[in-house]
């Protein structure tokens, strides 16, 4: 059985997610075999792009969201969204048209509004403000490039905001499932420790 399956759909920076794993000494294995994400220890969904494209790559995959569920919501395999990943687990994205998501995690996918002085998409080092309850995500400094933002529909699934022109969610999660709007893998110790912290996660 695979440690982590990360998934390749197409749509993420996967060697560099990859990397990330490696350098905390995780057994990962980059893969589209929807029979091994089935079997795997744990599952992590990159993503980076519009969420239409990822959605339908994701889906062009036979049997790949059928196998997420069965490891997933039957096993109960840990779970890590990144970026798009995380925002795939909404109900509909609403970038450019509406396009249904996985709808783990209920929410939307909306344009992050303009604000004075500040620029879209949010890109660069931020602050991640924790509610403190979820032992996969703490306080820190992470690395952000996102122009869509979670809109969540229950606020205990969500468990850290950042700040750009207002609150945008940077962590939902429910049970094993957790997604961080942030990229891990480009966040130096403070993405590491993530990384480390849902390896360690035992929901």
């Amino acid at each position: 059985m695979t440690a982590v399956a990360l998934i390749d759909y197409g749509a993420g920076n996967l060697q560099s997610v990859a990397n990330a794993f490696r350098a905390i000494e995780a057994e990962v294995m980059v893969t589209a075999d929807p029979q091994v994400v089935a079997q795997a220890d744990r599952v992590v969904l990159p993503g980076v792009g519009a969420f239409a494209h990822c959605m339908g790559a994701l889906s062009g995959i036979d049997g790949m969201i059928e196998a997420m569920e069965r490891a997933v919501l039957e096993r109960g395999a840990p779970f890590l969204g990144i970026c798009v990943g995380m925002q795939l687990l909404a109900g509909e994205g609403r970038e450019h048209k509406v396009t249904p998501g996985l709808g783990w995690v209920p929410g939307s996918v909306d344009a992050i509004a303009p604000a004075p002085g500040l620029k879209v998409p949010h890109m660069g080092w931020n602050a991640v403000q924790t509610d403190g309850v979820h032992p996969v995500i703490g306080p820190g400094e992470a690395y952000f490039l996102h122009g869509y933002h979670f809109s969540a529909e229950l606020p205990e699934q969500v468990h850290a905001l950042t700040d750009h022109g207002g609150p945008i969610v940077a962590a939902v999660g429910r049970d094993n499932i957790v997604g961080v709007q942030f990229h891990p893998e480009k966040s130096q110790a403070y993405g590491l420790l993530t990384l480390q912290r849902f390896m360690e996660w035992r929901p």
